[in-house]
């Protein structure tokens, strides 16, 4: 039997601020997972949602844009206290206030994905 799932309010809502911020991208895709969700675009993940926090994908290629905004990187617990770093890093609040700038920003993260090994 299948198990209920949970309703998680702020993750809707980080969900649909997501989906709009990425509206002019087209075709976006949301999976939940592990109490978040990532947003997938052609089939590769470029943002994580993460504690109502949107995380894009990070690389060398775009390490510095990042590191100018103070973005932090994603962590998370383990669960044996061993705390795990991602290639994933907070999107600026710029981009939070601006649509330009959160598809300026999503299309960085979707370059870093495209040149992430599969």
């Amino acid at each position: 039997m299948p198990r209920p799932s949970k309703s998680n309010p702020a993750l809707e809502a980080s969900i649909a601020l997501a989906r709009e911020l990425f509206a002019g991208l087209g075709d976006i895709q949301v999976r939940k997972m592990f109490g978040g969700a990532g947003v997938y675009y052609s089939g590769r993940m470029f943002a994580l949602i993460a504690d109502t926090e949107i995380y894009l994908k990070a690389d060398r290629h775009n390490q510095a844009d990042f590191d100018a905004h103070d973005c932090p990187y994603f962590h998370y617990d383990k669960g044996s206290g061993e705390v795990m770093t991602m290639s994933y890093r907070a999107m600026p609040l710029i981009g939070l206030d601006d649509p330009e700038e959160a598809l300026h920003w999503a299309r960085r993260g979707i370059a870093a994905a495209q040149r992430a090994k599969p």
